[in-house]
């Protein structure tokens, strides 16, 4: 068959009723990764605490090095542990090749990372920020210990009020906390609940008991999305 004659084919065959020529098939696109999430730990304590949490997001399908349990000296001021948390961000930003990160504080791994939110530009590299039990706006607990960084969780202290003045949720973050009606260790209970962010009273539980119970997890996991 002649060339003039197989395009004259083509033609026709194009033109008859029910034919069409699809368009190959495309491969499916690679889901994106999630952003690594990093977990800062509160006073008197360690990375270990998120064993539970962690091993529950890598159940469903975070990859290990993407979860970062971090661990800090509690006993130094919030404010060295926010530059350190910076530190520790720019690490797992490098590792991974992300461009944020979700960070997941309990108790007073609040402060710390607000702190680095708010006077270390980490609004523009966290995406969703978590707190589980944090103290806020203080706890009188703080009272009996005297390490620079319980002073600093005393309800009206200096570091509190500079943290807390003006926006308590800056930047383009998704803020949102959980606070148990059960948790002994915040006092007042109030103090969790920050100004424009997602604010979750959770069943009855521990201090403790926020980064272990399943409900409070799947919450944490459809806010980080």
């Amino acid at each position: 068959m002649t060339r003039s004659a197989c395009t004259l084919l083509l033609a026709y065959v194009s033109l008859l009723p029910g034919t069409a020529f699809a368009a190959p098939a495309q491969p499916p696109r690679p889901a994106a990764a999630p952003d690594p999430i990093v977990f800062v730990h509160g006073w008197n304590s360690d990375g270990s605490i998120w064993q539970t949490m962690a091993s529950r997001f890598r159940a469903d399908g975070v990859p290990s090095n993407r979860l970062d349990q971090w661990t800090y000296d509690t006993a130094q001021s919030n404010t060295v542990t926010a530059a350190r948390l910076a530190e520790e961000i720019r690490r797992v930003l490098d590792r991974t090749g992300a461009r944020r990160v979700d960070v997941v504080a309990h108790s007073m791994g609040s402060l710390s990372s607000r702190h680095y939110l708010k006077k270390f530009a980490g609004a523009a590299k966290v995406d969703a920020w978590v707190s589980l039990a944090g103290p806020n706006h203080g706890t009188t607990l703080a009272n009996w210990c005297h390490q620079t960084s319980c002073v600093e969780m005393r309800p009206g202290s200096e570091f509190l009020s500079a943290l807390n003045s003006g926006d308590e949720t800056p930047g383009a973050p998704r803020y949102a906390t959980w606070a148990s009606p059960c948790d002994n260790t915040i006092s007042p209970r109030d103090s969790v609940a920050l100004a424009g962010a997602r604010n979750t009273t959770t069943d009855c539980l521990d201090h403790s008991g926020l980064h272990e119970d399943r409900k409070v997890y799947e919450q944490v996991k459809s806010h980080l999305g």
